[in-house]
């Protein structure tokens, strides 16, 4: 039987960590899409449909969790918990030292869905070489305009 990677594709692509290598894959089209040619509510829609479910134990849906988020004009977050604190859980890391636009083009599509204005990632002090590639992933994002006052202009 064939293996279909869907979080680890392309991992282990020379530089995938980099902006331009991810782009090239085709990161942040599917940011784009949801940013440029969908509404928030279109977006939260595919979100649900797609059966997308977290990582951690309870594998709440994503698209649920988006849905909860009240309505109306106040600031809203959006909290991405990368510390990994079940024991023996190293679900994330790789995710997070290999493909850190995934992670930062996730967060931004699930800003859109839930209508959230300010984003974090929460991750563990033990995890200093992951959230420096964090760090600078969230530089070259915000150096191509994919984060920040007025994403994409």
């Amino acid at each position: 039987m064939k293996e279909t990677r869907v979080l680890l594709a392309n991992i282990d692509e020379p530089d995938i960590n980099k902006i331009d290598v991810y782009e090239r894959l085709g990161g942040y089209r599917s940011m784009r899409k949801a940013l440029l040619e969908m509404t928030p509510e279109v977006v939260l829609h595919e979100l649900e449909e797609s059966g997308l479910r977290g990582r951690g134990g309870a594998g709440f849906s994503m698209g649920k969790k988006a849905s909860f988020i009240p309505k109306g004009a106040m600031d809203k977050y959006l909290c991405c918990n990368a510390d990994e604190s079940e024991p023996g859980a190293f679900k994330d890391r790789l995710l997070m030292q290999k493909k850190p636009h995934l992670l930062v083009e996730g967060c931004i599509i699930g800003s859109i869905a839930a209508g959230a204005n300010k984003g974090f990632i929460f991750i563990r002090g033990e995890y200093e070489l992951q959230a420096d590639i964090l760090d600078a992933a969230v530089s070259e994002a915000y150096e191509k305009g994919y984060l920040g006052g007025r994403i994409l202009g």
